[in-house]
């Protein structure tokens, strides 16, 4: 498996803001196997639950020292910051359909998120910042596979402002030095995703109703498992020299939603109509039509690819998803 470096875990201190999503809490899982000393920044609530860390095996959970705070409060993203040598922010509001409705909510977490991110690592002695972007950035592919050099092109207030962080996040590289890397994921899928992601509403629809609802089909996505996901991340936060550099991680696979769809209804042994709503479609000129990978660079420098192919990914989504549903609505969103 590429930039498999479990060895050089063991005893790292680590922050991972965002660790109670589904992809923070599959990083979060894997560097404490692998020997790290994880402290999770999770968002507080009233409710005391930590997001899709309380999902993780009880083994792994007492490793975690979790953080609660509010990634807009500098002086909490301080706190947690103290003492760690590598961060891991993938802390972030994420759902596209919710940042047109308001995206002023989008800029506070995302770009004041990560300016405090940035401020209190810059003060204390972090010796690696990994901001986690988003392929949303670089809106409809205008040169297929897309690299790192492709423009940046955001079509949604949540795409802007993934950028915006990415480039406070280079700029404070390039002004003070502080070790920046950014790690720009294509579409991750697997166990823990929400029903608001476009695989795991099609698993939860093929398998509660008799017609899939979608927004646009034709629309084609590079789908990484979430495990593979996370060891691009944990690469980022370890491989020497690369400060200042910006990553792609996807398969260099596109899949059209219909397809993925077809494919799902396949794996569940079922018959159902898919069927475009408007209410469930992007604005006309916010729809990405096409994102695929370019990770030559990721195999280069970090020795890093994917190894689940995607129907191995499916095959494992769809079992969680099965014993998950009663926390899933078949309802929500697009991609």
């Amino acid at each position: 498996m590429g930039g498999d470096d479990s060895t050089r875990w063991q005893s790292r201190a680590v922050l991972v803001t965002g660790a109670g999503g589904f992809i923070g809490s599959t990083l979060v899982e894997l560097l404490v196997r692998r020997g790290a000393s994880v402290r999770a920044f999770v968002r507080y609530n009233s409710r005391d639950d930590h997001g899709r860390l309380d999902d993780l095996a009880p083994d792994v959970l007492t490793e975690v020292e979790v953080y609660p705070g509010d990634l807009q409060n500098p002086e909490a993203v301080a706190q947690a910051v103290g003492g760690r040598e590598i961060v891991l922010h993938l802390g972030a509001l994420i759902p596209i359909p919710y940042s047109y409705k308001h995206p002023r909510e989008y800029v506070f977490a995302n770009v004041d998120g990560t300016i405090n991110v940035l401020e209190a690592s810059n003060r204390q002695d972090v010796s690696r910042v990994v901001q986690v972007s988003s392929s949303e950035v670089y809106g409809t592919a205008q040169a297929v596979p897309i690299d790192e050099s492709h423009p940046l092109n955001p079509q949604s207030p949540y795409a802007a402002t993934k950028v915006a962080a990415d480039q406070l996040a280079l700029t404070y590289q390039r002004s003070f030095g502080t070790p920046v890397v950014v790690a720009r994921p294509f579409n991750t899928f697997g166990p823990r995703q929400s029903a608001r992601a476009v695989i795991p509403t099609i698993i939860t629809q093929a398998l509660t109703r008799d017609r899939i609802e979608l927004g646009a089909l034709s629309p084609t996505r590079d789908f990484t498992f979430v495990e593979d996901t996370a060891r691009a991340i944990a690469a980022c936060g370890l491989v020497e020299g690369i400060e200042g550099e910006t990553f792609n991680f996807g398969t260099g696979d596109e899949h059209a939603v219909e397809d993925v769809a077809k494919q799902i209804l396949g794996l569940v042994g079922a018959t159902a109509p898919v069927i475009a709503t408007d209410e469930r479609r992007r604005p006309p000129a916010s729809e990405v039509e096409r994102l695929v990978a370019d990770a030559t660079k990721a195999r280069a420098q970090l020795g890093w690819w994917p190894a689940t192919d995607f129907e191995t990914g499916l095959t494992r989504t769809i079992e969680w998803i099965r014993g998950s549903l009663e926390t899933f609505r078949p309802t929500v969103y697009t991609i």
